[in-house]
């Protein structure tokens, strides 16, 4: 009987997760590309890449605080003073 209820219990606990799998299809219908769809392709992917030569590289920078700070990395004042106790520290 016990293992009756453990089976139960663990079918009841992978069913959700197995809901979630994707559904994969390992034998899809097989369909070739036509020539003329080859070439409608080839005439996309060649168009695209000319039109990633076309984007200039980014050369500026594009902080726009930049103007307002400085160049140089800011200067640290005095040293911290290190915590005085103060109150007594019984409770």
């Amino acid at each position: 009987m016990k293992v009756f209820r453990s089976a139960a219990v663990i079918v009841f606990l992978a069913g959700p997760a197995y809901a979630q799998s994707p559904n994969i299809n390992l034998l899809p219908e097989v369909q070739s590309k036509t020539p003329e769809e080859k070439e409608a392709e080839a005439a996309r992917d060649k168009a695209y890449k000319e039109s990633l030569r076309k984007i200039p590289d980014a050369k500026v920078s594009s902080d726009p605080w930049g103007s307002v700070r400085g160049v140089e990395a800011p200067k640290t004042s005095a040293p911290a003073k290190p915590r005085t106790k103060t109150g007594s520290t019984a409770n």
